[in-house]
């Protein structure tokens, strides 16, 4: 069985379709989805979506840079007390995007520490989105020691990966280490601990390099699976059971139920 430790399945892109997106990830062996926020406004569809399925979908809840001009100056104090009362896996998607124009970068960092405070408080681990600034987050992560969590999308250099697995972080790994040019990412993912490796879809984005320009979905976990275990050298069955055991023991979950 797999996991997807990074979909965002609530997004409108899966609203004509999400029932049979949700049995094409069965089908394939994807057994536990974490979902994770990006603003105030979809926690309520996440725990209504994971109250739909509270066996095989997580909800993380957090508010994300990139969505900066949605958030209210109350939002991480809301976010404390809806986390507190749903039951969330992990606060997230939280992070730094230095890549997106017109994104306040002092407003970004406030939000980051505070939410980074907040999963300390809450004991629950962090999903931190990193773009173009991934060098400030592991030094922000280092002056919040006892927080740990998941870095996604990883797309840093080795020295940084290690640095995060210092801290107690994980790296989350999805459809842009299936393209051949990703030759940085796919020496990390050769070489690295499995024990830190996480597989993801962040579906609805990042497809894999076979279904390039489409819309991602869970269900292609397999591919980034393949990819990851052909790099390694090992048994797609091993990898896949490591890395949902990762998983599992990040975000606490139970194990997954057979049919």
């Amino acid at each position: 069985m797999l996991a997807d430790s990074h979909v965002h399945l609530d997004d409108s892109a899966f609203d004509a379709d999400r029932s049979q997106v949700l049995q094409r990830a069965r089908d394939a062996g994807v057994a536990q989805l974490v979902i994770p926020a990006v603003d105030a406004a979809s926690w309520t569809r996440i725990r209504d979506l994971c109250t739909a399925h509270p066996h095989m979908l997580f909800p993380a809840y957090g508010l994300h840079p990139l969505f900066l001009q949605q958030h209210a100056p109350g939002d991480v104090d809301a976010l404390s007390s809806w986390c507190a009362a749903n039951a969330a896996v992990a606060v997230g998607e939280i992070g730094l995007d230095f890549h997106a124009d017109g994104l306040d970068p002092a407003l970004q960092r406030d939000y980051f520490t505070r939410q980074l405070a907040l999963a300390r408080e809450l004991g629950l681990p962090v999903i931190v989105h990193a773009r173009q600034a991934l060098e400030e987050v592991i030094l922000t992560l280092r002056r919040h020691p006892g927080v740990h969590g998941v870095v996604h999308s990883f797309s840093g250099s080795e020295e940084q990966a290690r640095r995060l697995w210092q801290l107690g972080f994980l790296i989350g790994i999805g459809g842009p280490v299936t393209y051949e040019r990703a030759q940085r990412l796919r020496r990390i993912v050769t070489d690295m601990p499995i024990e830190h490796l996480l597989l993801e879809s962040d579906a609805p984005d990042q497809p894999d390099a076979s279904h390039r320009g489409q819309r991602n979905e869970p269900a292609r976990v397999v591919e980034v699976l393949r990819c990851v275990a052909g790099l390694r050298g090992e048994a797609e069955q091993d990898v896949a059971a490591a890395t949902a055991a990762n998983t599992r023991r990040l975000f606490r979950l139970p194990c997954p139920e057979r049919d």
